[in-house]
């Protein structure tokens, strides 16, 4: 008989045990809410610098900015210093973003090459930022 007390006392204390973890569970946290921005750089490869090389943004109230890029070719061939102040203009830009307090999230990158011979193309690559709302 004492036996069978002290079993059925150790399984109520189980189901109180049991009971009271569930019940005084915290609630999951919230899941964090992102706001996000993008901007695009767009060099274009087209020999003797005849191409428009952008970055181009979308503001949150919905204005696109334009700053001008320096083509990559000149008339004697690709120009290093233009590319060197391209790489300059992308970095002060997303310097700019993360001082504002947004999040590097991804970068994506592309290229097209429309022509058959390859003389021509564009080069771009967005940049998706984030920061929680």
């Amino acid at each position: 008989m004492k036996t069978q007390f002290t079993n059925l006392l150790y399984a109520g204390l189980a189901i109180i045990i049991v009971l009271s973890a569930v019940s005084f569970r915290g609630s999951a946290p919230d899941a964090v809410k992102y706001q996000y921005r993008q901007f695009t750089s767009i060099e274009s490869i087209i020999p003797g610098g005849a191409g428009r090389s952008r970055i181009i943004e979308s503001t949150t109230d919905g204005q696109d900015i334009s700053k001008d890029l320096i083509n990559i070719y000149s008339l004697g061939g690709i120009n290093f210093k233009n590319i060197a102040s391209n790489d300059a203009l992308v970095v002060s830009t997303l310097n700019q973003y993360s001082s504002d307090g947004w999040e590097l999230y991804s970068v994506s990158t592309g290229v097209q090459s429309p022509n058959s011979n390859n003389s021509q193309g564009i080069y771009m690559s967005r940049y998706l930022f984030r920061k929680p709302v």
